[in-house]
């Protein structure tokens, strides 16, 4: 069963409530509206009602009567929320009247729903930028216990001719956010890869922390930022299967590691890879993914207590639905 088969499973088996907030974009709503037809979660649709319906209607779109649709200028929406979002943010200065305002964007609306428990995870950016989705989930959903930082993890699919990794999934991270971590958030990037290994890609974790040097074989300020990594990612899960500082082929081919790192837990068969920085992950996985014929799926958003997904601008529904897809399996991983 190929990876997307098994998530789908997953998440049909315990539906999740995705909250969409641009409820009116078209390709938003064609990937809604195939998600109600299979059966794989419960949507809601932040935005006008009537143009919503009408737009579905115009695009002979079926099922999207069965998501619900809550419209951001309802006073009493503003009534129930607001009052959560100034608690959450009163100490930074904002007012009630400021939470009313803020709460009417459909972004913040989202993530309150996702707080207040009456939504699982949102998905968001095909019209807004990435910052603005990051912001309001921020401010509202805020990070897991003992994480500070947001990242962004892609899942590496292999095709059968690249024998690495699990079940020729990879997790590379990060790839999308942090331009140049800290050792303690480098940390707390490997601990949270290991969750979205565990949640989306069902695998059990092993990380590596990848470096230009091999346990010493090197040395220089990022090699001693990875090696303090290492340290503190071990004390934040002892149980974690976690080794660095690698190179990547000592990484995931065990003959090179016997020779390289002989006495490394990963034995070469790493499925996790933590680069030391944004530039070096996002070089490596659109290298790996055109040279090497590999398909990536993601960014996924991971770090936040609640998971909230970020889509390009460009994406096309195909990738919308994906992401709903993934969102629910972030969400049951997190209960």
């Amino acid at each position: 069963m190929e990876l997307f088969e098994k998530l789908t499973a997953k998440a049909r088996a315990s539906r999740q409530r995705i909250v969409l907030p641009e409820g009116d974009e078209p390709r938003t709503l064609t990937a809604a509206d195939r998600i109600l037809a299979d059966h794989i979660a419960d949507i809601i649709l932040i935005g006008q009602p009537d143009a919503i319906k009408r737009l579905a209607a115009d695009m002979k779109l079926e099922h999207i009567g069965d998501a619900t649709i809550v419209d951001p200028s309802d006073e009493a929406v503003i009534d129930r929320y607001a009052p959560l979002l100034y608690e959450l943010r009163k100490n930074k200065g904002m007012t009630m009247e400021q939470a009313r305002l803020t709460t009417a964007n459909p972004l913040y609306l989202g993530c309150l729903m996702v707080k207040a428990g009456d939504a699982n995870g949102q998905v968001a950016g095909a019209r807004n930028t990435t910052g603005n989705v990051l912001r309001a989930a921020f401010q509202v959903i805020k990070t897991k216990p003992g994480i500070q930082v947001v990242s962004g993890a892609f899942l590496m699919l292999l095709p059968e001719n690249l024998p690495f990794g699990t079940d020729h999934i990879l997790i590379f991270a990060d790839c999308a956010v942090v331009p140049d971590p800290t050792a303690a958030e480098l940390a707390q990037i490997a601990i949270s890869a290991a969750d979205t290994a565990r949640d989306i890609a069902g695998i059990s974790p092993r990380v590596a922390m990848l470096s230009y040097s091999t346990k010493g074989s090197a040395s220089g300020e990022i090699v001693d930022k990875v090696i303090e990594a290492t340290r503190i990612a071990h004390e934040m899960d002892p149980e974690l299967i976690l080794d660095g500082e690698l190179q990547a082929d000592a990484a995931i081919v065990p003959s090179v590691a016997h020779s390289k790192a002989p006495d490394s837990q990963l034995s070469g068969k790493a499925n996790v890879l933590v680069f030391p920085n944004l530039s070096v992950g996002n070089i490596a996985y659109k290298l790996v993914q055109r040279l090497g014929g590999v398909q990536a799926v993601g960014p996924v958003l991971q770090g936040l207590a609640a998971p909230v997904n970020d889509l390009s601008r460009g994406c096309f529904p195909e990738d919308i639905y994906k992401t709903i897809i993934m969102t629910c399996c972030q969400a049951i991983g997190s209960k």
